[in-house]
């Protein structure tokens, strides 16, 4: 018999991308708090450690009222380059359907100032209309809610620096500056937030520091012993010039505590 408490009196939480690299950090902590965890997947897990997992798919609502069910507080956590609009839509009639009394919502710092508008602005920001495209369908949804807009992760920003260091010569963004954030912090600030009251939108978490694109991808290099030329390149579009004047940066929130440095010294150095 498991005696954590809540574990098996409280509704279960259901975690949307609770595999990803945020939603596993969520998951961890909720269980960290007593708090038995439901997990929506596409792919098929068995049950384990307290946590259920429910098979479905956000893109096509396939499975997501099952997971829903009894489920009086929803962390969404699942993301992608495009469609995030439509996920949230299908999620949110579910846990309307279900009765949800607080939906969490995770977006990204600038979603309401990067302006979408042309094809070259989308090709290469539509993350950012995809996200707030979902803001509003939370928002708008009767439910009461949640949203945290973040900055980029320190985890993205590697990912991204690592491709690019495949490359002989690396182009790279020129006055396109990022202020990373540790993921581990968003997940605590977001389950924080699930355990509390619905707050509408709250203030942005952003990392300790400003670093141009540079900065960080030299940094990376650094800490793998690699040289490579770097070439600035201008991106054109509305988007971009937003992107180049901070649309993307938070730095009155400047609330993270890990510094892109101390983050790669652990995973790269």
């Amino acid at each position: 018999m498991n005696d954590t408490p809540g574990r098996d009196h409280d509704p279960p939480i259901l975690v949307t991308g609770g595999t990803g690299t945020l939603g596993r950090l969520v998951v961890r902590r909720l269980e960290d708090a007593g708090r038995g965890v439901r997990i929506l997947s596409r792919n098929g897990h068995e049950a384990g450690g307290g946590i259920e997992y429910v098979t479905g798919d956000l893109g096509t609502g396939e499975g997501i009222e099952a997971a829903a069910e009894h489920a009086e507080i929803v962390v969404h956590c699942a993301g992608s380059s495009k469609g995030d609009e439509n996920k949230a839509l299908n999620l949110v009639r579910a846990a309307s359907r279900a009765g949800v009394r607080h939906l969490v919502n995770i977006s990204v710092v600038g979603a309401d100032r990067v302006p979408v508008e042309s094809a070259v602005d989308r090709a290469m920001f539509g993350y950012f209309e995809s996200k707030l495209g979902a803001e509003r369908a939370v928002s708008e949804s009767g439910l009461p809610w949640t949203t945290l807009r973040a900055t980029q992760f320190h985890d993205l920003v590697l990912m991204t620096a690592r491709q690019m260091a495949r490359l002989p010569l690396i182009p790279v963004p020129s006055g396109v500056r990022f202020q990373p954030v540790d993921t581990g912090e968003v997940a605590t600030r977001l389950v924080e937030l699930a355990l509390g009251a619905p707050a509408g939108l709250v203030p942005d978490i952003a990392g300790p520091r400003v670093y141009e694109m540079t900065e960080l991808v030299r940094g990376y290099l650094r800490a793998r012993g690699k040289r490579r030329p770097i070439v600035p390149l201008r991106l054109p579009g509305r988007a971009a010039r937003a992107f180049r004047a901070g649309a993307n940066l938070s730095p009155d929130r400047a609330v993270g505590r890990r510094t892109w440095e101390e983050f790669l010294a652990e995973r790269v150095g």
